[in-house]
């Protein structure tokens, strides 16, 4: 005795695509480092302004450091 004559489990087929949508939209929006995927990384300089931001080194200290870049950048 079938009790879904040609529905077809519509109740689960609706829960399998609502579980592959979530799954799908999940994977692009979460971010991760994929391997072989190119990234931009920080440069020299931007590093120095992050740590300077952080407080992690003083004002003298990021004078001397982006001097020191400025000079290498202009080589």
């Amino acid at each position: 005795m079938h009790f879904y004559e040609g529905y077809h489990f519509w109740g689960m087929h609706l829960i399998w695509w609502v579980i592959w949508i979530v799954l799908l939209i999940w994977i692009f929006t979460t971010r991760w480092q994929v391997p072989g995927q190119r990234y931009r990384k920080d440069s020299p300089m931007e590093i120095l302004q992050k740590k300077y931001a952080e407080g992690s080194i003083t004002k003298e200290e990021y004078e001397e450091r982006r001097a020191i870049l400025d000079r290498d950048r202009t080589k």
